[in-house]
C-alpha cells in the first residue's frame, strides 16, 4: 500500500510516519509534501496513492485548493488542528480526519477503516462542506475570557492567562500579572477548542498553560515533566506521560 504526506509542520509529518510505520509496515509513504504546488505537481504526473495523509493548513494555503487543482481519487485521511465537533459534518464516506497531535490509536482505526472502502473522490457536495469548515475555522481563536466576579461582568485578555486549572466542575484562570484566579464559565475542554493551540497547551486532565508564561520544564525520575512558570503558583504543575510526547513537539514549533 502507498501512502503520500502532506503536512507542513516537519516535526508533525516526521512522528506521522512514524506511527503509521510501526502500525503497518506494508504502507511505504512514496512523497512527503508541504506545499498545494508540489502536492498536485505529485497528483498530476505520478500514480494516485492508496492512501492521501493531508494537513488542512499548508504552507501555501489551504489544501481545499488541491481539490479545484486536480482530481482526487484516493482515500483521504485529514490530519487537522480543527476541532472534532465542526469536523463531524466532514467525516463522509472515504473521508476520515484524525485531531493534532496525533495519537496511535485513533490512527490505527483510521487505517482500518480505509482498507474497507472503495477509493472515491471527493464530490462537489463534500468540498462545499470542507470550504465552509475551512472558513468558518479560519476565524479568530477567542481574545479574551468573561471572569465570574459577583454581581459583575469583566473580561481578562488571552494574553494575561498565565494557565487555566479545573476543580471539580468549575475551571479558573490564573492571570500573569495578578497572580489571581478567576472563575470562569467554561470547561478545559471548551478551552482547548477556543484557545489558539499554539500559545495554550493542555498538560494533563486537570491544566492548561500558556506558552509565555513558562520558565521552564523539568524532567522527573517518573518520567513526568515539571513545568514552572515564571509566577509562583499554588500548584504543581506536571504533564501527563500520555502527553509529554505532544508537550515537546509544541514546546519546538
Amino acid at each position: 500500500m502507498k501512502a503520500i504526506v502532506v503536512e507542513d509542520e516537519q516535526l508533525a509529518a516526521e512522528r506521522l510516519i512514524e506511527l503509521v510505520k510501526s502500525i503497518d509496515a506494508t504502507i511505504e509513504i512514496v512523497g512527503q509534501f508541504d506545499t498545494i504546488a508540489d502536492t498536485v505537481h505529485y497528483l498530476k504526473t505520478e500514480s494516485a496513492p492508496d492512501i492521501i495523509f493531508l494537513d488542512i493548513q499548508l504552507a501555501d494555503g489551504r489544501s481545499f485548493e488541491i481539490f479545484e487543482k486536480t482530481t482526487i481519487d484516493s482515500p483521504i485521511i485529514f490530519t487537522t488542528a480543527y476541532d472534532q465537533f465542526t469536523l463531524k459534518a466532514f467525516k463522509l464516506n472515504s473521508i476520515d480526519y484524525l485531531l493534532k497531535p496525533v495519537q496511535k490509536e485513533d490512527l490505527r482505526l483510521a487505517l482500518e477503516k480505509l482498507k474497507k472502502l472503495n477509493r472515491k473522490g471527493l464530490n462537489s457536495d463534500e468540498l462545499g462542506v470542507l470550504k465552509e469548515i475551512i472558513k468558518t475555522k479560519g476565524q479568530p481563536y477567542k481574545q479574551r475570557l468573561v471572569i465570574k466576579a459577583g454581581n459583575k461582568i469583566q473580561f481578562k485578555p488571552a494574553e494575561e492567562v498565565a494557565y487555566f486549572f479545573a476543580d471539580g466542575k468549575e475551571a479558573y484562570m490564573v492571570s500573569r500579572k495578578e497572580n489571581r484566579k478567576h472563575l470562569i464559565g467554561y470547561t478545559l475542554e471548551e478551552l482547548e477548542n477556543i484557545l489558539d493551540p499554539k500559545e495554550f497547551f493542555r498538560i494533563s486532565r486537570k491544566f492548561i498553560v500558556r506558552a509565555d508564561a513558562i520558565a521552564e520544564v523539568k524532567g522527573l525520575i517518573s518520567s513526568k515533566l515539571e513545568v514552572k512558570l515564571h509566577q509562583p503558583t499554588e500548584h504543581e504543575l506536571a504533564v501527563s506521560r500520555e502527553r509529554a510526547q505532544e508537550f515537546k513537539m509544541w514546546l519546538d514549533q
